[in-house]
Parts: structure tokens; sequence; C-alpha cells
């Protein structure tokens, strides 16, 4: 688990005492936010928002995972998209919708495309157009517009940091998807 940046995920025997709750959780779950300890005070201060993102969003879970989809996408980020796909599935996301999230919103149902020209103008326009804000307000509410900004937000966050510091994919990701590479799943 070593990636030659530095910020390698830590193991458990050099996690952050300071943090020490944040182990048995999602924080030690996972390689991305294993790297992060690196920074204990902004992994802690990321605990709230992470929950509402992942969990509380207005968003919904397909709704979410949509977005994070396209966002990973965006970012090039290796790990999001394989991470995502994985959750994506296991929130009932169907393969087509999945693979979707790397094509052309043309070619996505119609709100999928909502979803992603919104995630693409964030990072083209670095923000909504009134055109995008009108089309999302029907399909997610307005809690919804603000979310999906904070979910493009707080998976940047985590692709920039993937993505510096070459955080491996995890093993059961890996794993999963070997077995289920996307486009075979029932």
């Amino acid at each position: 688990m070593t990636t030659g940046s530095g910020f390698h995920p830590l193991r458990d025997d050099d996690w952050p005492e300071q943090i020490a709750d944040l182990l048995p959780g999602f924080a030690g779950a996972l390689n991305v936010y294993r790297s992060m300890a690196h920074h204990p005070a902004l992994l802690r201060a990321m605990v709230e928002l992470r929950e509402h993102v992942v969990n509380g969003t207005a968003l919904g879970p397909a709704l979410s995972e949509i977005t994070i989809l396209r966002t990973g996408h965006r970012l090039g980020s290796t790990y999001e998209m394989q991470h995502h796909i994985v959750r994506a599935r296991s929130r009932g996301v169907e393969e087509k919708r999945i693979a979707s999230m790397t094509g052309t919103p043309s070619s996505m149902a119609p709100t999928d495309a909502i979803i992603a020209r919104a995630v693409d103008e964030l990072f083209d326009l670095k923000k909504l157009s009134a055109e995008s804000i009108a089309a999302l307000e029907p399909v997610v509410g307005k809690e919804g517009v603000f979310d999906l900004i904070c979910t493009v937000g707080f998976y940047s966050i985590l692709g920039f940091s993937l993505n510096s510091f070459d955080v491996p994919v995890d093993e059961e990701i890996v794993e999963a998807l070997k077995a289920q590479p996307l486009g075979t799943a029932g």
C-alpha cells in the first residue's frame, strides 16, 4: 500500500491518536481517508460533510451516484470511478446508466443528462447557468441543487487528493470489478 508520494494510506499502526475514533469507521475502511489521515484535523473536519454528502443528500442514492460518477470522470480519477461503479450498483443504478456517465449528455437518460450537464458546467464555467438551475430544480429541488454543488466540491477535494498522491484503489473494489467488470452486472 505505498504510493511513492509520501502520502500513502496509513496503516493501523501509524494511525494518528487524535483520530483514533475514526479508524473503525469509514475513515479506516478506505485508502482515500487513510491517506487523508496524514492531516488529522482536516479529516476530522470532513466527517459531518461526508455524512451529509454520502448519506443525507437531497439527491437521493441514485442521483448522488450519478453526480459522483460524472465528477470522477471529469477529474480523471480512476479511484473514484471504480469505487462508485461498485457503490452505484449497490444502490440499484443500472449498468447502462453507470457506463453512460463517461459519455456525452445527449447519450444519457434525460434526468442523468441534466445532472451531467450541471457537473460539466461546474467544471467548465465554475458555476451553474440559469438554464441548468431551471432544469435541476424540478428534478432535485432547491436543496438538491445545493447538494449537487456540494457533492461535486466534496468529491473534487477527494479526487484532487487521490490524483495528487496516487492513492491505490482499495483491494475489495479491484476484486469486485475483476469479478464483475462494468457492463456485465444483471
